[in-house]
C-alpha cells in the first residue's frame, strides 16, 4: 500500500534506537554525471542483508526489491550516458514516474522494509548511485527522509580494503571468481542492483586465511 501524503511516511529509528543495520543493494541508471542538471532515469533497490553487530545475514535479494523508471528533470543529457541504459528518455519524458511519487513511493518503501532496523545503502561504486539517490531523495521526497547523508556503504571499498589492493585493481571484473555473482550485468537498474547484493554479501562472508 502506498501512502497518499508524507505524513503517513513512517520512519525507521534512527542510530540510538536501530537494532542492527539492514543493507539496501542500489543502482542508478541516469543521463549525466550529477543529479540537478541531469536526471537520474531508473532505480533499482533489493536487500542484501542484516548486520545486528555480531553476525550477518545474507538475504534473497530477489525478495524484497524495489524499481522505478523516471520522468526526466531537465532537458540536458550526455548521449553516451544513454547509449549505457539504453533507456529511452523521450518515451521517459511522457511515460515516466513523476520524481516526487517515486520518492515517496521509495521513502515508504525504505522505511517499511527497513522496520527498526537501519537503512544503510550499499552500491560497487556508491559514489554516483548514492548521489542521485540522496539528492533526488531531499529533492523531491518527504521530510524528513529515511536515511541520513552518511547511510552508505562503498563496496568496492570493502573489497579493496579486505583484499588488500589498490583501488584501481577493486573493479567488478577485478574480482576472484568465489566472489561474483551468477546474475549478469545488464545495466537493468534492478538486475544491477541484485548482482550487487550478490557480490556485497559473499565479500561481508569472505574469509581471508
Amino acid at each position: 500500500m502506498v501512502p497518499t501524503s508524507a505524513a503517513t511516511v513512517k520512519l525507521p529509528c534512527m542510530a540510538s534506537c536501530a537494532t542492527a543495520d539492514l543493507y539496501l543493494s542500489v543502482d542508478v541508471e541516469a543521463d549525466g554525471p550529477i543529479p540537478g542538471p541531469y536526471s537520474m532515469l531508473s532505480l533499482g533497490l533489493c536487500v542484501a542483508g542484516r548486520f545486528d553487530g555480531v553476525s550477518y545475514e545474507r538475504r534473497d535479494p530477489a525478495a524484497c526489491t524495489f524499481y522505478a523508471e523516471l520522468r526526466p528533470i531537465s532537458e540536458d543529457y550526455e548521449p553516451a550516458a544513454l547509449e549505457v541504459s539504453r533507456l529511452d528518455r523521450d518515451a521517459l519524458m511522457s511515460s515516466g514516474v513523476d520524481p516526487a511519487v517515486a520518492m515517496r513511493d521509495l521513502a515508504f518503501w525504505i522505511a517499511d522494509t527497513a522496520g527498526d532496523n537501519r537503512p544503510i545503502v550499499c552500491a560497487y561504486p556508491a559514489a554516483f548511485d548514492w548521489a542521485f539517490l540522496y539528492w533526488y531523495l531531499r529533492r523531491f521526497g518527504p521530510e524528513p527522509g529515511p536515511m541520513s547523508f552518511s547511510s552508505c556503504l562503498d563496496i568496492k571499498t570493502m573489497y579493496a580494503v579486505k583484499a588488500r589492493v589498490p583501488f584501481g585493481r577493486a573493479g567488478l571484473d577485478d574480482l576472484p571468481a568465489s566472489l561474483r555473482s551468477s546474475r549478469s550485468h545488464t545495466h537493468n537498474a534492478l538486475d544491477d542492483a541484485l548482482q550487487q547484493a550478490d557480490v556485497f554479501s559473499n565479500i561481508v562472508e569472505w574469509n581471508i586465511s
